[in-house]
């Protein structure tokens, strides 16, 4: 038993040691940065969403519809004590038959709710991995950047121009007295 325990003090004083050393050395900073992305269904194609664009995810909501379907507006649904409006993902980018969304994810920068049909799942890709789209065309406006997986490469939605694109259609819809 003797034996022991000099070696559970020097273990010890050794623990403490590395515990008061980190403490006194500056933060290290990751040298390798990376990216945070939901991969997402719209109807059949596959799209990322930058996570630092979305300020909440959520499942199976109740949309309550409102009469017309200007613009994309699937209706409002309500979000942690907000109602917002809630637009289909599929119906603003033009990507073919609309199916009913399961996924609403809220966008950070604006009080919209974006609706798509399915969730693949969370990306962490190193920041090398996205790369810019190389022309630009004008059935892609919604995309501006790509990330590139271990055999297959996602095109990102840019937030910011479905944002611009929900904020035009609903100005038109006013300017022309729709309500």
């Amino acid at each position: 038993m003797s034996d022991a325990a000099p070696h559970i003090g020097e273990r010890a004083a050794a623990l403490r040691q590395a515990f008061d050393r980190g403490f006194a050395e500056p933060a290290r900073l990751e040298t390798a940065a990376e990216a945070d992305f939901l991969a997402i269904l719209v109807g059949s194609a596959s799209y990322a969403l930058r996570l630092t664009e979305i300020a909440g995810l959520f499942a199976s909501k109740k949309i309550t519809r409102l009469p017309g379907r200007r613009g994309g507006l699937l209706g409002i649904a309500g979000f942690r004590g907000a109602i917002l409006p809630v637009y289909g993902v599929q119906n603003l980018i033009g990507s073919g038959i609309e199916t009913p969304p399961r996924w609403l994810a809220v966008a950070a920068a604006a009080p919209v709710a974006l609706a798509f049909e399915g969730l693949e799942g969370q990306l962490r890709v190193p920041a090398d991995a996205v790369v810019p789209r190389q022309k630009s065309a004008e059935s892609e406006q919604f995309t501006r950047d790509f990330v590139r997986l271990e055999g297959r490469t996602l095109p990102i939605l840019h937030l910011p121009s479905i944002l611009d694109a929900i904020h035009s259609h609903s100005a038109e819809a006013i300017s022309k007295g729709e309500r």
